[in-house]
């Protein structure tokens, strides 16, 4: 029986890989001029209705960085999306900075990757929700949350500098991590690090070109192609 429950939680957490990932900001995001101006491609911007947040985002072929910051505190401590605690992230010290979105690999097992609870945000009509990681509490911690409606589909790597995402890694000023933490590293595309500070660093393209760009302190992001 041991075997089995061993078993069926590792082929969840092979199930799984990073769809997207953010970093919370100041208001406008500013720092965005720069990442483009390294190469990368900026898509449109939205506003989060209900969530109190807006964003300015960098897709590639795989996924995704999404710089966010906090629009309406008021609404972001008062709408559906409050527990995500986007307020407080900004506002106490040692906070994470960062968000992890997975999505599944295939449609072998689509129940829930970790446990947490269901977030139904005003920009999306029921039933699409997110399925919210129960380390959002810990302020200390990456949020990790899991979109059940979006289906399985081969993403194309392309080549070129800034076409895709080889890695993303988190580091996390702390001497042990949760379990929703632990099982969302071991997906596809992530490492979870224990380091001396919040810091993501993104390599494109398998760090072909030999280059490196850190944001710090402005953001704490390394970016390397």
């Amino acid at each position: 029986m041991l075997a089995r429950y061993v078993l069926s939680i590792l082929e969840v957490i092979l199930n799984l890989e990073l769809d997207h990932f953010f970093i919370l900001t100041k208001p406008g995001a500013e720092i965005g001029d720069l990442i483009a101006s390294l190469g990368v491609e900026e898509s449109f911007c939205r506003d989060h209705e209900g969530q109190g947040t807006s964003n300015r985002r960098f897709p590639v072929s795989n996924s995704m960085l999404e710089l966010l910051w906090v629009r309406d505190a008021t609404e972001a401590r008062n709408g559906p999306g409050k527990d995500l605690f986007f307020p407080e992230r900004n506002e106490t010290k040692g906070a994470s900075p960062f968000g992890l979105l997975f999505r599944r690999k295939d449609n072998l097992d689509s129940s829930q990757p970790f446990d947490g609870w269901k977030y139904q945000p005003d920009y999306f009509d029921p039933p699409m929700a997110f399925h919210v990681g129960e380390n959002s509490g810990r302020l200390n911690e990456p949020l990790c949350i899991y979109i059940p409606f979006v289906e399985p589909a081969e993403r194309k790597i392309e080549k070129g500098t800034f076409r895709s995402i080889s890695k993303v890694k988190i580091s996390v000023p702390s001497k042990s991590i949760s379990d929703t933490l632990s099982k969302a590293g071991s997906s596809d595309g992530l490492e979870i690090a224990l380091g001396e500070e919040h810091l993501m660093e993104v390599t494109f393209n398998v760090g072909a070109c030999g280059f490196s760009k850190d944001l710090r302190p402005v953001l704490p992001l390394i970016i390397h192609w």
